[in-house]
């Protein structure tokens, strides 16, 4: 996610049909929970957290189709946040080094009492640690914040400076178990090629920005090619270009008693997309887990399609 301030958020609610439930217990997934498959690994419907699936990544870890994202939140509202969406039943938290707000995950992750090992924990290099031996202290102090003794994900967050120095010393730390699986964020396809002309580990993700807006289709292609697998950070574009009040999602919401944030996160689901959305509003944190129980038919998927500007929402980031 990028590292300017965001926006308020835009109110939900008032776009709620009165008949849709926020039961995160409910949740199942049956013959609606089996997206398309992203390349060549196998999604697995095995029982999650809040029937949250998983996917299988290059190097045989399992991470949760659908995350908690961390950007924006600081403090103790953070702190909170996490604390709820673990509660709810999240697994996949989602911090970097430029939100400010590693050490209030921790807590968060610390008072939710649940086991380490059930959780899967993202975070991201910097580019101000940029380079071997920076990026080697870069993740300790991450690892420090977190309170924690390894990350299952580790990110370069943007491809600037020495990103070869900063991939070997994360091969070096993925070798030694203190990160289980390291990946990119906002890579491009030619500057994934440029890091894949020397990687001695594959990257498993590429968190890029993905929504109805900016649907990365050539970027979908390349990594589906590369089996490297697709994780969109602001599937809700925070809401830009009039996303919840979209006329299109709109009327889908309608047709199944959903939200449009729910379709919108359904149809990232069913392309085979990571997502990681983000509320410090507990009812939003649980309406965003509801989308397990009801699958977009292919004529809506086709009309989200059509939304696509090809056109980032995000021009500050770029």
């Amino acid at each position: 996610m990028n590292s300017e301030k965001p926006k308020n958020e835009i109110n939900r609610r008032k776009f709620l049909q009165h008949t849709v439930k926020f039961a995160a217990a409910g949740m199942y997934l049956g013959a609606f929970g089996m997206p398309e498959l992203f390349a060549n690994e196998i999604i697995n419907t095995g029982k999650g957290a809040a029937g949250i699936p998983d996917v299988k990544l290059n190097n045989g870890v399992k991470m949760p189709m659908l995350g908690f994202g961390t950007y924006g939140l600081s403090g103790e509202v953070c702190q909170q946040s996490v604390k709820e969406a673990i509660s709810a039943g999240y697994r996949l938290l989602d911090t970097a080094k430029v939100y400010g707000n590693e050490e209030a995950v921790g807590r968060g992750i610390k008072e939710s009492g649940i086991p380490r090992k059930e959780l899967f924990v993202t975070s991201k290099l910097w580019v101000d640690d940029a380079g071997y031996e920076t990026a080697k202290k870069g993740f300790e102090e991450t690892l420090r914040k977190l309170q924690l003794d390894y990350l299952d994900l580790y990110l370069i967050h943007r491809p600037r400076g020495d990103v070869k120095g900063s991939w070997k010393a994360m091969e070096e730390l993925y070798q030694a178990g203190k990160i289980k699986a390291i990946g990119i964020s906002n890579f491009d396809p030619v500057q994934l090629a440029d890091l894949l002309s020397y990687a001695k580990v594959k990257p498993v993700i590429n968190q890029i920005e993905t929504h109805a807006y900016f649907q990365q289709n050539n970027d979908f292609k390349v990594l589906k090619q590369h089996n490297i697998h697709m994780e969109a950070w602001a599937p809700f574009a925070e809401g830009r270009n009039g996303l919840f009040t979209d006329e299109v999602l709109t009327q889908i919401a309608k047709k199944y008693n959903k939200t449009t944030a729910q379709v919108s996160l359904r149809w990232h689901f069913q392309r085979g997309i990571v997502a990681i959305p983000r509320s410090s509003q507990k009812a939003h944190i649980v309406e965003n887990l509801d989308i397990f129980d009801f699958k977009l038919a292919d004529a809506d998927m086709k009309a989200i399609e059509q939304l696509d500007l090809n056109k980032t929402q995000f021009p500050e980031w770029s």
